[in-house]
């Protein structure tokens, strides 16, 4: 399916497809929720395989660069030929990660299911991404926020899945998340006929300078940009998902279990935030909401470092529901610089995503190994300068008038 238009005509434009909606946001959760729980396990599997640091960085680098390498290929892909069952696949795939993950002996037997559950991702992103898009009824920030935020749940739910069912369980009871992966497979699957259904009517090709007027060397400055917006925010996000719990391990001696549950705030926060992000967007403008959710959290980053646990707490949750209101903003940006490449644009912005949360989370992994978890936090407070890039942003708002 070529994705140049929002929705079919006179279908989705009219209004928004909230089962849709509501069925791609919570695939989502159960994708993210699965996802979610290799960091959350990372302290376990430490001490049953012995991993180094840098291997728990090789961990999430082989799932974060499979998802990210195949995301804008599938989407490119998928922009030419409707794929309406690839969304089941993909999760398929998923399922088959799982399982492994439940019975792995060895380190490259995780780096394997790592591999499959980023696999996975890498079909999911792009394709869910493009269904809440048809399904927008123009309300496009909205429509990726209510999707995104989906991830962001599940995202949370994982470390107290782990908290609670794997840790005590031991390793074996990973499998029971193997329901998880066959209730989304089977929500995928409906999700799959309607977008079969809106296959057949399209309206013509619109033309991305039919949009906003801009010249093809300024879409490509943007979109640099952008890029380089989700490099800052991923990069610091690695250092939070994958190392955070270390983090309040070894500088203030809490319990595995007690990590999970200051994990779980951070990203139940980022869920907030993401879903706000696409909201404010619509409404006052998407270079305001880049502003103050990259660049402005800045002042929280520098000072978390320094923090007491207490404070840490507080502000990784400022931080967490900031931070996450940017990507939503960012994808949808991207999309409307390309309008004509729908599928295209998300999968390389979640790929890109998953890319640098995974070179971060090894590079990361390297330098917690030559120094320590806290000179890792002091390093990464200063990411969300790059923030300031949001200056040379076109203001698209602007630009239709």
């Amino acid at each position: 399916m070529n994705q140049n238009s929002v929705a079919p005509a006179g279908h989705a434009e009219s209004g928004t497809v909230t089962a849709i909606l509501l069925a791609i946001s919570f695939s989502h959760l159960l994708n993210d929720t699965i996802q979610s729980l290799f960091p959350a396990l990372y302290p376990l599997l430490k001490s049953s395989f012995r991993l180094s640091y840098t291997q728990i960085g090789l961990i999430t680098l082989v799932f974060q660069m499979t998802a990210s390498l195949l995301q804008p290929v599938v989407g490119f892909y998928t922009d030419r030929r409707p794929k309406p069952y690839s969304l089941a696949i993909g999760m398929g795939f998923s399922l088959a990660g799982l399982l492994l993950l439940s019975v792995a002996s060895s380190f490259s037997e995780l780096l394997v299911s790592a591999a499959l559950v980023g696999m996975g991702s890498s079909v999911f992103h792009p394709e869910s991404s493009r269904v809440a898009r048809m399904a927008s009824g123009g309300r496009h920030g909205l429509a990726q926020s209510v999707f995104q935020v989906g991830g962001n749940i599940g995202s949370a739910i994982g470390p107290l899945a782990a908290a609670f069912i794997v840790i005590p369980g031991g390793q074996g009871s990973i499998a029971w998340f193997s329901l998880v992966a066959l209730l989304a497979i089977a929500i995928l699957s409906n999700v799959g006929s309607w977008y079969k259904r809106q296959a057949g009517s399209r309206p013509n090709r619109v033309q991305p300078e039919d949009q906003h007027g801009l010249s093809s060397r300024k879409v490509l400055a943007a979109i640099l940009v952008l890029l380089t917006l989700t490099f800052s925010k991923f990069f610091y996000m690695a250092c939070l998902t994958s190392y955070y719990t270390f983090y309040l391990i070894e500088k203030f001696n809490v319990s595995v279990q007690a990590s999970q549950i200051y994990l779980f705030v951070f990203l139940a926060a980022t869920a907030a935030g993401t879903f706000f992000g696409g909201p404010i967007g619509d409404r006052f403008g998407r270079k305001l909401v880049l502003w103050i959710s990259i660049l402005g959290v800045l002042p929280f980053t520098l000072a978390l470092p320094y923090a007491n646990l207490f404070w840490s707490g507080v502000l990784t949750v400022i931080i967490g529901a900031v931070m996450a209101s940017a990507f939503s903003t960012i994808v949808v940006f991207a999309q409307e610089l390309r309008p004509g490449n729908v599928g295209t644009i998300a999968g390389i912005f979640f790929g890109v995503a998953f890319g640098m949360g995974g070179i971060g989370a090894a590079v990361l992994g390297q330098l917690a190994d030559a120094t320590s978890i806290e000179f890792v936090f002091r390093v990464c407070s200063f990411l969300p300068l790059i923030g300031v890039l949001t200056i040379f942003l076109p203001n698209l708002e602007r630009s239709r008038v």
